[in-house]
């Protein structure tokens, strides 16, 4: 049987390295912008690692980012941020993947059903009926309003990355800032469009 000694300095090492962590699992890390933003390259490259779409990498990043802004993730502190985060990011991954394997599935099924109906059906959803196109005019035309609404840095970041679909890259150079600032304008453009 083996014993193992521990000195003065390792006891007070372990003790002071588990003193900063919470004492329950009830007691939540506030976290801010500041916390977030440094881990937002490395949160889209994983993203875009997994999903091979820039796009939806930064989209899910953004996700994670206002999911523990608005609280519905919370940070414990019992591992590192990045790896939390990281971690948040992963799940959304998955559940990303599965809504796309569902819905293929469910298209496979409908266009080899054994029933002509099922096929008929698949191919006379492609065109909407008028009352939703007239509802979708009128939801753009509100949508269009409230982004005149927003201030002109805004409006600029919203029209050239979401309404006219440029890259990152390219609005960051055209408008001159950096992707941080990109990615935490694109954030209150979303914020103040949802009020």
């Amino acid at each position: 049987m083996m014993t193992t000694r521990l000195n003065s300095s390792t006891t007070a090492f372990t003790s002071a390295s588990f003193s900063a962590l919470p004492t329950s699992c009830e007691e939540v890390v506030s976290l801010g912008w500041a916390d977030l933003v440094p881990h937002r390259d490395y949160l889209v490259r994983y993203a875009r690692r997994q999903l091979r779409d820039a796009t939806q990498a930064e989209d899910l990043v953004h996700d994670v980012f206002e999911a523990v802004m608005s609280g519905h993730a919370r940070f414990s502190g019992r591992s590192a941020l990045r790896s939390w985060l990281t971690a948040v990011l992963r799940n959304k991954v998955v559940d990303l993947i599965r809504a796309s394997a569902r819905c293929d599935t469910t298209l496979d099924a409908a266009a080899e059903g054994d029933d002509e109906n099922s096929v008929h059906t698949y191919l006379e959803c492609q065109q909407p009926r008028p009352d939703e196109v007239a509802e979708q005019r009128e939801r753009l035309r509100h949508t269009l309003g409230r982004i005149a609404t927003l201030p002109r840095t805004l409006q600029d970041i919203v029209q050239l990355r979401l309404l006219g679909d440029a890259s990152s890259e390219e609005v960051c150079e055209r408008l001159q800032i950096s992707p941080n600032s990109l990615f935490v304008g694109l954030h209150r453009a979303r914020k103040q469009l949802m009020c």
